[in-house]
């Protein structure tokens, strides 16, 4: 008799590179393109398959540079906002894509859900289907959050993808039947902020001033985490690897050391915990506010 082998923990885990200074390791200039070819050197041997990009600053770039050959990988490319202008977003996503040294990426994504409601919406999806239809990008989706009606813009735009933030602390998508909803409409959902920006790891000195309040609700998180000898990084992994309804878990990631520990966490057995529990009474918090990540350290 034959078994079905299992699948790889990490058969759903994609990556976001980080460069930004305040998480990316300091470097001499001239050794980025080594520790960007080792990041994703790593990845690849784990297996990880999916990477996630943004145009800012010289990401692209350093991946272009660093990666291994033959790449293993598939892109995930977030579009320039709609307030750029349509023929800017779509010069944008071509560059992308000549940055990175690649002839096509697999996902375009619309860089947000409030681009498609607006007056321009229609037209701004028309171009993103139009490099689809000549083959640059496999895929075209976009960004959403709880907020933006993720379910009623899918209906309406029959995206391939759909990428949205959930996360141990806030779980809305999964509470309110969102994923799975998405995944129903036939979408494959890709979920962003695993690490709820940082917060998991962060102090009660640390957290942004808007966030100030939920010091003890996210305190008493941590401290049930740390009861059941469960690592915040591993809790987090385990909680977004185990949703059926998701095809992507995007982890966001600044150099080897941080994508082993990641690895490391993904392949941990995953804990029996009440993750209902662990989620913020007003997990709405989490997107309020300034965008701004915690640092930390894998």
């Amino acid at each position: 008799m034959t078994f079905a082998a299992e699948p790889s923990p990490v058969a759903k885990l994609a990556l976001a590179v980080v460069t930004e200074p305040e998480r990316a390791l300091p470097v001499p200039s001239g050794a980025r393109e080594d520790a960007m070819r080792s990041l994703l050197q790593t990845a690849a041997d784990a297996g990880v398959r999916l990477v996630a990009c943004r145009p800012q600053g010289d990401q692209e770039r350093l991946l272009g540079q660093a990666w291994p050959f033959p790449s293993p990988f598939s892109v995930s490319v977030r579009a320039v906002a709609l307030s750029e202008g349509l023929d800017r977003v779509e010069a944008r996503a071509r560059r992308s894509l000549e940055r990175m040294g690649l002839p096509r990426g697999d996902v375009l994504l619309a860089s947000g859900a409030g681009d498609l409601a607006g007056a321009e919406g229609r037209a701004l999806w028309d171009r993103m289907q139009a490099l689809k239809d000549r083959g640059l990008y496999r895929r075209i989706g976009f960004l959403t959050t709880m907020e933006d009606g993720p379910t009623l813009l899918a209906r309406r735009f029959q995206p391939d993808v759909v990428q949205i933030p959930c996360n141990i602390l806030d779980q809305r998508a999964v509470s309110e039947g969102v994923l799975s909803d998405l995944a129903g409409l036939g979408v494959d959902v890709h979920v962003s902020s695993v690490f709820a920006r940082g917060l998991l790891f962060a102090t009660r000195e640390t957290l942004p001033a808007h966030l100030q309040g939920h010091g003890v609700a996210l305190s008493r998180t941590r401290r049930r985490l740390a009861e059941a000898r469960i690592d915040p990084m591993q809790a987090a992994l385990a909680f977004c690897l185990g949703l059926p309804p998701v095809a992507a878990v995007i982890a966001s990631v600044a150099s080897a050391a941080e994508m082993r520990a990641v690895l490391a966490a993904a392949h941990a057995p995953s804990p029996d915990l009440d993750w209902a529990t662990l989620a913020l009474e007003e997990p709405a918090a989490l997107t309020a506010g300034s965008p701004q990540t915690i640092s930390h350290a894998a």
